[in-house]
């Protein structure tokens, strides 16, 4: 919108040809979300609170969870409208891959703020079934496939990282892989978010490598010089990701240990469907496999102690899955698995950075 507004007027006043710069937009982008959340994390903690919106435990997780029943939930809701608000601030709003990623984050938000309300109304663990979530985001990324393809903004080539020649094209299997991405990332990151600050210390990160990214490959000098697939328009998409930090950021200023809020199933879907979609778009979708080992090793250690244990009639190869829980069952405190967690997540950061010259 300020793009908009204000970026014409430096055939007048020479000041305004800053807004030209996605550099520029997207540090205020993440300045503005971040605000956005400082300013009213403690107004709209206090709404939560009154509303009786808290965290529902689930009674097979640790012990040391119990204590955390009641404490307000449903943060999401904050996260995604700062992200949203930046971002129409900010960024391009005639570009394609911008409105790719809030259809996606507002419509996997929609799926959770409804599973967070079953499960807070009837005051249960279990909420939406899983089949339904994945059909409506099914739903919500064909939506945005045929949108992009329309616009002739749809690529189905991979590209790998470490390699620089090596793009196969999935053709038509494109839409199943991107599929998989997406709703892979939302329900990685949903998985994840079982401790303070668990969860949105790896997103900061992983959003933050995608704002590098997104700019690069829509950047086409720097794109050839870095040898990383062209895509015309996927700069704007540094914005988002911007956006995405700053709200992250503010966030986590309240749900550091020991959490005022936690973000609830309306932000874990939306943030892991969001940093789902801009690696497709960015066409560094292997890419989130390396930055967000976290929420994929999370993932994985819930579906190899399902497998295994229905192959050996209830042996675990984890103490308690996700991961986290394992470690909490271990003996580790809490803020020593946060931490260490985002330590990892950090250094993966820098390794998928690399990449961009180790090919």
């Amino acid at each position: 919108m300020l793009f908009h507004l204000l970026y014409p007027l430096h055939e007048h006043w020479a000041v305004f040809n800053v807004f030209r710069y996605i550099t520029f937009r997207t540090i205020y982008a993440a300045v503005t979300a971040l605000a956005i959340t400082l300013f009213l994390g403690p107004w709209f903690i206090a709404k939560i609170r009154a509303m009786q919106f808290g965290q529902v435990v689930r009674h097979d997780g640790p012990e040391s969870h119990l204590q955390k029943k009641g404490t307000p939930s449903m943060g999401g809701i904050l996260i995604n409208a700062a992200i949203v608000t930046a971002t129409l601030l900010w960024a391009d709003l005639t570009n394609i891959f911008v409105w790719g990623g809030i259809i996606i984050l507002a419509g996997f938000g929609a799926i959770g703020a409804v599973d967070d309300f079953l499960k807070i109304s009837k005051k249960t663990s279990a909420g939406l079934p899983g089949r339904w979530k994945l059909m409506i985001q099914a739903l919500l990324i064909c939506f945005c496939a045929v949108v992009l393809w329309l616009n002739g903004g749809w690529d189905t080539h991979l590209s790998i990282p470490f390699f620089k020649n090596v793009r196969p094209d999935l053709g038509i299997f494109y839409l199943l892989f991107a599929f998989l991405v997406i709703a892979g990332s939302s329900n990685a990151v949903n998985l994840t978010d079982g401790l303070d600050g668990l969860a949105t210390g790896p997103f900061v990160v992983s959003a933050a490598v995608y704002t590098l990214f997104c700019y690069l490959a829509g950047h086409s000098g720097l794109a050839h010089y870095l040898q990383i697939l062209y895509v015309p328009g996927a700069g704007e998409l540094a914005i988002f990701c911007g956006a995405m930090v700053g709200a992250g950021l503010g966030f986590l200023w309240y749900n550091t240990y020991p959490a005022e809020i936690f973000m609830g199933d309306v932000g874990s879907l939306a943030m892991g469907g969001a940093l789902g979609v801009v690696a497709v778009l960015s066409k560094q979708e292997i890419l989130l496999a390396i930055v967000g080992g976290v929420f994929v090793t999370e993932a994985l250690s819930v579906m190899m102690q399902v497998g295994y244990f229905k192959a050996t009639k209830g042996k675990r190869i984890f103490k308690m899955a996700p991961l986290h829980h394992h470690f909490e069952l271990l003996g580790w405190p809490e803020p020593k698995v946060i931490v260490r967690f985002w330590i990892i997540s950090v250094v993966l950061g820098l390794v998928a950075i690399s990449t961009l010259k180790l090919r």
